[in-house]
């Protein structure tokens, strides 16, 4: 049969992982091999011609999307991690959360100056976590070609953070 809409395998967790939260889980689009293809295939569309030196993603989803994504246009994979993760030298931004804040650390060879960068994830809810990713980038003078999503929470407003950068979303809600 006809393959669902990308937006039709996203399952909805009430109050994951906290009372209120409407957590977005795409468990059901890694399921399916075609939606997951057309999903990689579709955050590398835009970007394809853009020469990317390396995709620059988030633990812990990021990477099964940053992974395909960096393969598909030929580019380095960059992980940015939780602290105590990375075994090298590090630099770390951190940044708010709803309540205190976070933090994340990336190698720091990981970029070179000049390099082109593409920076994915797998949902944009506030913009605290990419932004402070983008602030890593241009710490190590990386050049941020454009930043892409499977999911954008749009209620959420998180693309004003990130209005530096061409910016988009597979699916928005």
């Amino acid at each position: 049969g006809k393959m669902p809409a990308l937006k039709d395998l996203i399952r909805d967790i009430p109050d994951f992982p906290k009372p209120g939260i409407i957590f977005k889980d795409i468990a059901p689009l890694l399921q399916n091999p075609e939606a997951f293809r057309q999903a990689v295939d579709e955050l590398v569309e835009k970007h394809r011609d853009h020469q990317i030196d390396a995709v620059v993603c988030v633990e812990a989803r990021g990477f099964l999307l940053g992974a395909a994504v960096a393969y598909k246009l030929g580019a380095a994979i960059v992980p940015v991690r939780k602290p105590g993760k990375l075994p090298y030298k590090t630099y770390q931004a951190t940044y708010q959360l709803e309540y205190g804040t976070d933090t994340l650390e990336i190698h720091q060879d990981a970029i070179a100056e000049g390099d082109r960068i593409l920076v994915v994830d797998d949902v944009l809810a506030t913009g605290g976590t990419v932004k402070a990713v983008t602030e890593l980038v241009k710490r190590m003078k990386g050049e941020i070609v454009g930043i892409v999503f499977l999911i954008e929470l749009t209620f959420l407003n998180g693309r004003e953070k990130l209005q530096d950068y061409p910016m988009s979303a597979l699916i928005t809600f």
